[in-house]
């Protein structure tokens, strides 16, 4: 650390202002993410010129908001620097670093400032504390509720006594058309709730739940859409295993063709999961459950090579895959192994309906299924609570679905 600094030739400049004794903190993270050692120093002669911009501004350290950064980098413009990429991003984890010490006061993540968006937040408490929902329905349900608000009352007084069921129907009509089934399905679900919340709150006369419109869903009205053990292969063939990267994205491809895993049960995925001497692997799966999986040898063996060949040493995140390129830190969520599975399918050169990871996850249970596995014994592999679940592969198997088939009336001609 105090090497990195003397190879600025600025460390009595870089250590001035009012941050100047937290820069050295501050290197020391860029350093254990992964930063390349050019790449520290660009980032801590950004800061230690923003330190001795707020000393000539006479803003302490307990002072400095989000706004004082914007305002630093016009200046740096203005005085004839270059903008970087990554400087706005270099201070934004400073100011992230000095309010985990406690050095300045986190902001208020959303303040309603309308009676809707105060509605909204009382209506989002109720969901988590009495209906105890995941915050993934929850986001989706406040989007739904705050536009029907804001369509309804707009930034004024939100009177729900004043509701009709007309509103209701018109509010559907109106954004159906722009959404998809499911989409359409989820609204009408977030309007059920939200108005049953008002008549428990005592703000409506009426439940007016019954007036949302019923959307048409059939069960096992799709297909699932997945890809054939030969595409599978190919895909899997793509990765170059020579590289850290291509060990990296071979791991993760062969956990979601062999083992059926979600994208985000692979991104939760830590070192402490796997158990090597019984060839066990702990999955965190949808709604906390955990469940114990067998390790086939192949997937062993993959993942075995990008620890040993692949992944970073120097870190101590204990996430099982990580990135690639600084920060040195897990995945923060699927879009990253949808990203895998997108650039192996582009390699590949095959052009699938869908670029997410889940459709391995079909790949798998239609071939299980071919090869004469059961639905319950497809259903204990990829996890499903419920066995109407697993019952949508059944279309898929065409041979065992033609001995149930009546003759047409007439026969063939």
């Amino acid at each position: 650390m105090n090497t990195l600094l003397e190879n600025l030739k600025l460390s009595a400049r870089v250590e001035e202002g009012p941050l100047g004794r937290y820069i050295a903190g501050y290197a020391a993270q860029l350093l254990s993410e992964g930063y390349a050692r050019h790449s520290s120093c660009v980032k801590i002669r950004l800061v230690g010129g923003f330190s001795r911009w707020l000393d000539q501004k006479g803003i302490a350290a307990n002072e400095v908001v989000s706004r004082h950064t914007v305002d630093y980098l016009r200046y740096r413009k203005r005085c004839g620097y270059r903008p970087g990429l990554g400087d706005a991003v270099a201070l934004a984890r400073l100011l992230e670093q000095l309010r985990g010490q406690g050095v300045i006061i986190r902001p208020s993540l959303h303040t309603p400032i309308t009676p809707s968006e105060r509605l909204v937040e009382e209506y989002d408490s109720y969901l988590e504390k009495e209906r105890v929902l995941s915050l993934a329905t929850r986001i989706n349900y406040r989007s739904f509720v705050r536009q029907f608000l804001t369509d309804r009352f707009g930034r004024g007084t939100v009177a729900l006594s004043r509701l009709r069921a007309t509103d209701i129907t018109d509010f559907v009509r109106c954004h159906a058309r722009r959404l998809n089934g499911k989409r359409v399905q989820l609204m009408t679900t977030a309007l059920r709730s939200f108005l049953r919340f008002g008549c428990h709150r005592g703000d409506m006369g009426l439940d007016l739940a019954a007036c949302v419109p019923a959307v048409a869903s059939w069960s096992l009205s799709t297909l699932p859409k997945s890809l054939s053990p030969t595409h599978v292969k190919q895909v899997l063939k793509s990765c170059n295993r020579k590289t850290a990267v291509g060990r990296r994205d071979y791991a993760i491809l062969m956990l979601l063709a062999r083992l059926g895993l979600r994208g985000g049960e692979v991104v939760g995925l830590t070192l402490e999961d796997i158990d090597w001497q019984n060839g066990l692997i702990t999955v965190q799966g949808k709604g906390g459950q955990s469940s114990q999986l067998p390790l086939p040898a192949d997937v062993g063996e993959a993942i075995v090579a990008y620890l040993r060949d692949g992944r970073p040493r120097l870190s101590n995140n204990r996430r099982l895959f990580l990135r690639a390129r600084a920060p040195i830190v897990g995945f923060k969520s699927t879009c990253g192994i949808g990203s895998v599975v997108k650039h192996a399918l582009a390699r590949s050169g095959i052009n699938a309906v869908r670029k997410g990871s889940h459709q391995f996850r079909h790949a798998l249970a239609t071939t299980m299924l071919k090869r004469g596995a059961s639905l319950s014994e497809i259903g204990e592999l990829l996890r499903h609570q419920h066995a109407d679940t697993t019952a949508i592969y059944a279309k898929v198997d065409l041979a065992s679905l033609r001995t149930l088939a009546l003759p047409w009336p007439g026969g063939v001609r």
